[in-house]
């Protein structure tokens, strides 16, 4: 069902209702240069996380997502495309739909994570999310490929698949699902050869196979679950993005202090610091 929101969008000339995509319906714009205006505001750097349910939840409570979208606040503008249960066959068939090469506002960073879906074991129906690790490379190989042939070249990241806690999934397993076979050594596969990729590719990638297991009591600590991401886990995430934002010799930079604060000019209307005659910028401390 549509948001009360949306109906009335059905009825206007510049949207094509559903547009199929293997077994997904698509609302989505056919003349985006016809939409009669850009995002409210000034135009920020745009950074899009792409992936899986790692993706999708990454804005709840304590959500990697979200602590980067605090950190870059005013700075730049951090949305979400995850899909929950989606593996590397599926991205690459949105691929044009989630990163079109005539949108008119391009992504200046896309974290991309695939790999845990891909890496669980075949379900001998041979249905399921499970991909084959040659083919789960090569499906990577193309999404970084088609990231890097957009207009504006933006600056990628992808992370490696994460560890998970075998004894808390199986604790957790639905009742309306098969079983699950998902090994922190299946992890260890996938994210490798993630790594490999990306060192073949020059695409920047953090490691989240090696660096929540260095984390505390990360079995436990890490995950709802035992795949999902915890508060604590995902600021591993989050801390390991932000290393890789500040140490890239990128041009333009992304790191933080390096991107321009919108609005950031002092104001008669900021408080008024103690001396009683001049104001305090808060925009220059938070």
């Amino acid at each position: 069902m549509l948001p009360c929101s949306l109906p009335h969008l059905l009825h206007t000339p510049f949207l094509k209702i559903p547009e199929v995509v293997g077994d997904i319906y698509i609302i989505f714009l056919n003349h985006r240069k016809n939409c009669g205006g850009e995002m409210v505001g000034p135009t920020r750097p745009l950074f899009v996380l792409f992936g899986s349910s790692i993706v999708q939840l990454s804005f709840s409570t304590g959500g990697w997502g979200a602590i980067l979208s605090d950190v870059y606040s005013r700075r730049a503008d951090i949305i979400s495309r995850g899909y929950y249960g989606w593996n590397s066959r599926r991205a690459v068939q949105v691929l044009d739909l989630v990163f079109p090469k005539d949108a008119a506002t391009q992504p200046s960073l896309v974290v991309v994570y695939f790999g845990g879906n891909d890496s669980m074991g075949p379900h001998e129906s041979g249905l399921g999310p499970h991909v084959p690790l040659q083919e789960y490379v090569e499906n990577m190989r193309k999404i970084a490929i088609h990231l890097k042939n957009l207009p504006q070249q933006p600056h990628i990241i992808f992370l490696g698949c994460p560890p998970v806690n075998e004894v808390k999934l199986r604790e957790n397993l639905s009742p309306h699902v098969s079983e699950i076979l998902r090994t922190n050594e299946l992890c260890r596969l996938y994210s490798e050869a993630c790594i490999e990729l990306c060192r073949e590719l020059d695409v920047k990638v953090v490691d989240l196979w090696t660096a929540i297991q260095k984390r505390e009591n990360w079995l436990n600590a890490c995950f709802t679950d035992g795949i999902h991401l915890s508060a604590e886990g995902s600021k591993v995430v989050a801390e390991e993005i932000l290393k890789v934002l500040e140490e890239a010799e990128w041009e333009p930079s992304l790191r933080r202090d390096s991107m321009p604060i919108e609005f950031s000019e002092d104001s008669p209307y900021d408080l008024v610091a103690k001396d009683g005659k001049t104001t305090i910028n808060l925009s220059k401390y938070f």
